[in-house]
């Protein structure tokens, strides 16, 4: 849980910024990459992190209208992204102060804290990113590192590939 909104800024720019660089290596054929004929493609996966940037800070009362486009391009991912994650920057800077972290809020038919929505939102994000970074092998798409090195990056560091 997050106890100000400083906290918050910094670890979300290092995960916006992951989640950028993990969108910049897909290609608009991967999107439609999925494990079965049920599950969601990296496509609907990258969406649906766009929506929810805008989906949970809309139901804390934060003035961000929700997300509702679907994008069929990387291209049009990695804008739309970049847009929306700065813009929650921005209304969370200019909305609240480090007090409104510890109100409550609905969320989903449980009582949250603010600061508690603002850390699920961090983690939802990387949960879906790691769905990503399978999908895109399944693809044979690069995936980046992000909290060390990826198998390829190990690789071009001269070093062995850990099992």
């Amino acid at each position: 849980m997050f106890r100000s909104i400083q906290d918050f800024i910094s670890v979300w720019s290092y995960e916006a910024e992951s989640t950028l660089k993990l969108f910049r290596e897909l290609t608009d054929e991967a999107l439609q990459q999925r494990i079965d004929t049920e599950g969601r493609s990296i496509g609907r996966l990258a969406n649906h992190i766009i929506e929810t940037l805008t989906e949970m800070p809309h139901r804390v009362g934060l003035p961000i209208q929700e997300e509702t486009t679907r994008y069929d391009s990387v291209q049009s991912i990695l804008a739309a992204y970049e847009r929306v994650s700065n813009n929650l920057i921005k209304v969370l800077q200019q909305s609240w102060t480090d007090e409104d972290l510890e109100k409550e809020t609905d969320m989903y038919g449980e009582m949250w804290r603010n600061g508690q929505t603002l850390f699920v939102l961090v983690t939802h994000q990387i949960h879906h990113r790691g769905q990503i970074t399978v999908l895109m092998r399944q693809a044979g798409l690069k995936v980046p590192g992000i909290y060390g090195p990826a198998r390829e990056e190990w690789a071009g560091m001269n070093l062995p590939v850990m099992p």
